[in-house]
């Protein structure tokens, strides 16, 4: 009989929100100046958008991404499907179609049995399959922690790329997935998570964002990005940031979160990640009436999570959404204001 493994026990962080936090890397990146880019690189890391956007020369362009994380679950084949969801939404929030990955892999060969990484690598693969993507290799290491992610290469039109730095006053902005799965992903460390909150996590954030993509390029969106390691209002501030003049207002009522994410927020079943994000964010938000649980519970850093998308055409895209079946919540509008900042009005309910 093989022996039960616990992955999530042997991660420092849960997911996405083992990510350096957004002080610390853009302290880091402030080091190195903006290098020189040739005319074909059409996005970069300057915005602090989702991917990489090369042009072809032909009309198309060529959009590249990576992402790799720590255990998020226990079972290996969820965590290899979140894993190669959460490195193709990349792509798909830039507008475009992912077609190729490559494997990345970092593994504790004397103390996780080769098995295991079997199936991860079966669960990325499943996911990768779904999304009509060919995974044609990949890189390992020994590591005394795992980590598992994909490496992927995409394509975009290039008159349809959709930036994180084109935000505009007067937007609708939309989110398509539920919060809080960074608070679930530490339940499920800590061994408080019940079955349903495991489930629906899992199946969150194992559903790809490819048909919302599909949408919002054919509703001709203003801006979009993934909500992932940096929360929320963190990829919120980074949209409004990279445009002069653009701040937010955020309703809270208007959120959805996974059931019982509050009550977890409430027994200090917090994320670091989450906490980096609070911390990073707080200048430039004004918090209304939420206390603190409310505040972390809204700033909780995401895995493979929904779209945030920013439209002056919002019944153009909820018309687009609905003819697909798929869910899109107003949660706030953009408006002329100091650049990055967020209000935040109501508190949450229903959680």
């Amino acid at each position: 009989m093989q022996q039960q493994v616990r992955l999530s026990q042997l991660s420092h962080g849960a997911g996405c929100a083992c990510k350096l936090g957004p002080g610390d890397l853009a302290e880091v990146l402030g080091m190195l100046g903006r290098p020189a880019m040739p005319a074909e690189v059409l996005v970069a890391g300057d915005t602090g958008d989702d991917a990489a956007v090369y042009a072809l020369g032909d009309g198309r362009a060529l959009v590249q991404t990576l992402d790799f994380f720590t255990p998020i679950v226990d079972d290996p084949y969820d965590w290899g499907r979140i894993a190669a969801a959460n490195a193709l939404s990349d792509v798909y929030a830039m507008g475009g179609t992912p077609v190729l990955a490559l494997n990345i892999v970092a593994w504790p060969v004397d103390d996780l049995p080769l098995h295991v990484l079997g199936r991860v690598l079966e669960g990325g693969s499943a996911m990768a399959a779904k999304a009509g993507v060919a995974v044609v290799g990949g890189h390992s290491i020994t590591d005394t922690e795992p980590k598992y992610g994909m490496a992927v290469t995409g394509f975009v039109d290039q008159d349809r790329i959709v930036r994180n730095s084109t935000a505009r006053p007067g937007a609708v902005l939309f989110l398509t997935k539920p919060l809080g799965l960074g608070i679930i992903s530490t339940a499920i460390k800590r061994g408080v998570a019940n079955e349903e909150q495991i489930v629906l996590a899992v199946h969150t954030m194992t559903e790809l964002n490819a048909e919302a993509s599909e949408a919002m390029v054919e509703a001709g969106v203003d801006a979009a990005t993934d909500v992932t390691g940096f929360g929320l209002l963190g990829h919120l501030h980074k949209m409004l940031a990279a445009t002069e003049g653009v701040s937010a207002t955020i309703d809270a009522s208007a959120l959805e979160f996974l059931p019982g994410v509050l009550d977890l927020a409430r027994e200090d079943v917090i994320p670091g990640g989450t906490r980096r994000n609070h911390d990073f964010v707080s200048p430039w938000v004004s918090w209304g009436d939420l206390d603190q649980p409310e505040q972390l519970a809204v700033a909780d850093a995401q895995t493979s999570g929904g779209l945030l998308i920013a439209t002056r055409t919002p019944d153009a895209l909820e018309a687009a959404f609905a003819e697909r079946a798929l869910p899109a919540r107003r949660i706030g509008r953009t408006e002329e204001g100091a650049p990055g900042h967020i209000g935040i009005m109501g508190r949450p309910s229903g959680i």
